[in-house]
């Protein structure tokens, strides 16, 4: 039953147009796409002005310990989806929800990237099972 359940939202968060009204909505529809993963998977929801759910997307999907990320995908993929903002996401495999400094950089450097194309970056949640850290909460 629950994990019927669970595919149902699963699916949900595949198809646009709900909204992401604030980042416990976000983290808990991440929660759901990528704690169960056991590799790493670096994904983007794309939302609209209004922050309605334009796409979810995984990105690059890596090894248990790393995953590589290319700022000009996300750029492609943001402008394909008409994204006015993103929320990032990433998930850590070993149970360590604490960004790295490579997460930090990365972030940074997707930040000002889109920022290029006046998409702006809400968030960058790390998963790790059932815990996540936000980069906004965290400053």
């Amino acid at each position: 039953m629950i994990d019927a359940a669970l595919a149902i939202i699963r699916a949900r968060l595949q198809r646009p147009g709900g909204f992401i009204t604030s980042p416990g909505a976000a983290r808990n529809a991440l929660l759901l796409r990528m704690a169960h993963l056991e590799h790493e998977c670096f994904a983007v929801l794309f939302l609209s002005a209004q922050h309605a759910l334009i796409g979810f997307e995984e990105m690059f999907r890596g090894t248990l310990m790393q995953t590589s990320v290319y700022p000009r995908e996300v750029v492609k993929a943001a402008l394909r989806h008409n994204a006015a903002a993103v929320v990032l996401a990433h998930n850590h495999p070993s149970g360590l929800a604490e960004p790295s400094e490579a997460d930090k950089l990365i972030t940074a450097h997707l930040r000002d990237t889109l920022g290029l194309v006046d998409v702006k970056v809400l968030d960058h949640f790390v998963i790790a099972g059932d815990r996540v850290a936000s980069f906004a909460e965290l400053g």
